[in-house]
């Protein structure tokens, strides 16, 4: 099998996270490789040229010309080290929140956190002219709004989930994410206003759905309901194939899934008495697969 062909076969199969990075790569390689081929290799460039037709506006009349940017931008990246280090922490919490939640809620919350982001960019740069030209030429682009909604949200719902940290130890996911919205609120002043005021969108998303998703209210239902229908648009309909099971069979099968479900239904109560950690690596692993 060759390398796109096992791309592919890995893109199909994986769960919405993997979908996820993956647009996130193969529209950064796409962008360079247009530069390439055009022969242009400077940053100036780059803004002149597809800045424009991908990132965010903060002028809304240009926004109204380009609609589709405010999903756009939160898949394009510039920077390597911008796209490495948000889809690193991308795979980092996406993960946690797959254990807890599922692969609709991830998808929604990481679009509409980046809607949120890009809502708030936008109130603060048409609002308050202080920060208009201190970002590069008043746009926004990259992942991060989306991935702070996504991390956000899950350190609401599982607060005292507990990280490893190299050099550190363990640390329960809401610091982790306090000290991010802090380091984003320090560094408005200082540098890029316009992102990190676009991560405080994206965390605010991330903090309401989380608190009202505790609540047994999923605030992005309505959105996924609707974000499902467009995406079977481009789904061909596959042909109805009847087929007969034995009665044996049919048994077997109804039994495997009164097990499977008697065995979540264990761990679940496992994790109320003692909390997450308490799982043993197979009971973890197996909650993980249920879920997908």
């Amino acid at each position: 099998m060759g390398i796109f062909e096992e791309l592919k076969q890995n893109f199909k199969q994986g769960n919405n996270l993997i979908k996820l990075i993956y647009i996130n790569i193969a529209v950064f390689i796409a962008a360079n490789i247009l530069l390439l081929f055009v022969k242009f290799n400077n940053r100036d460039v780059a803004e002149a040229i597809i800045n424009p037709w991908f990132s965010f506006p903060s002028d809304l009349k240009m926004f109204l010309f380009k609609p589709w940017t405010i999903i756009t931008y939160m898949f394009y990246h510039v920077d390597i080290w911008h796209v490495v280090f948000n889809l690193i922490f991308f795979y980092w919490f996406g993960q946690i929140f797959l254990q807890y939640l599922d692969n609709n809620k991830l998808l929604s919350v990481y679009l509409l956190g980046g809607i949120a982001g890009a809502a708030l960019f936008s109130i603060a740069y048409n609002l308050f002219q202080s920060y208009s030209g201190n970002d590069i030429n008043g746009i926004l682009l990259g992942a991060s709004a989306a991935i702070m909604a996504v991390t956000i949200a899950i350190s609401v719902i599982v607060p005292d989930y507990v990280l490893n940290l190299l050099f550190i130890g363990s640390v329960k996911l809401k610091y982790i994410a306090l000290f991010y919205v802090i380091i984003d609120i320090i560094l408005i002043p200082r540098e890029n206003p316009g992102g990190h005021i676009a991560h405080l969108g994206g965390a605010l998303y991330g903090f309401f759905y989380g608190l009202n998703y505790k609540k047994g209210i999923d605030i992005s239902s309505g959105f996924s309901n609707l974000l499902d229908r467009f995406l079977n648009l481009f789904n061909p309909r596959k042909k109805m194939k009847v087929t007969f099971k034995k009665g044996a069979d049919e048994y077997e099968y109804n039994r495997q899934k009164v097990d499977k479900q008697k065995e979540i239904d264990r761990i679940l109560d496992k994790i109320a008495k003692g909390g997450y950690e308490s799982l043993t690596k197979d009971e973890k692993d197996f909650l993980f697969r249920s879920s997908q």
